[in-house]
């Protein structure tokens, strides 16, 4: 894609994100999104992370197909989902679905003196993923193939965890290997029904919160 239409591709993007922000406060409590959110959403070239043929799609405001069944995440959602881990930029943050490696690169630009550890179930995401992350030289990231209902117990715990697939319930071994204090964002429900997307937290003393948000629509988070 040329740089000139992407650029301006990127700016009506980014203007239809904070219209988005502002029509959806009522529910998420942001009427934008921080400086440091939009910044990456600007800097990512989403269109290295489309399937072959779909680049053309890459900035308008929908998921589209990567694939294997998947989908990279409509950017207002990935967004979203960033802004609410409410990152400083030196955590260590959990990414469960990398898909093709969009908001894995997302999250890296927003961590630049931290790292994300991504898991991926599907081996051809993975290759593809891998490759992505690293052509565009992001050395803070750790991908690997795995069950992210297992989450990454080598590394836990994990200031932040996101999960871009939508289990039923939240996974046991996320609560487990999230931080005192630490926040997890994720979608729940059925496959092809109703699904939230919710705020885990968990307190200093362990105790754990849950706060539904918005309705959303992800692909389900299946097991190996």
């Amino acid at each position: 894609m040329k740089a000139e239409v992407r650029s301006k591709a990127i700016q009506k993007l980014l203007d239809e994100i904070g219209q988005n922000a502002s029509e959806t406060a009522t529910w998420t409590k942001r009427e934008k999104f921080s400086e440091t959110t939009m910044a990456a959403i600007a800097k990512v070239k989403r269109d290295r992370f489309m399937q072959p043929g779909y680049e053309t799609f890459a900035y308008i405001n929908r998921p589209q197909p990567i694939g294997h069944g998947q989908t990279i995440s409509q950017p207002y959602i990935v967004a979203l989902m960033t802004d609410l881990l409410g990152l400083k930029g030196d955590e260590h943050v959990l990414e469960l679905g990398s898909g093709s490696g969009y908001q894995t690169a997302i999250l890296a630009e927003v961590l630049p003196d931290g790292h994300v550890f991504t898991v991926e179930l599907i081996p051809q995401l993975v290759f593809r993923a891998t490759n992505s992350i690293k052509e565009l030289g992001y050395s803070n990231v750790t991908l690997k193939q795995g069950d992210g209902h297992k989450g990454w117990p080598e590394n836990a715990p994990f200031d932040a965890i996101i999960v871009t697939a939508a289990p039923e319930r939240t996974p046991d071994a996320l609560i487990e290997q999230l931080k005192l204090g630490g926040r997890l964002v994720i979608p729940l429900g059925q496959a092809h029904s109703h699904q939230d997307l919710v705020i885990v937290e968990k307190d200093l003393k362990g105790r754990v919160l849950m706060e539904k948000l918005i309705a959303v629509s992800f692909v389900p988070m299946v097991h190996s």
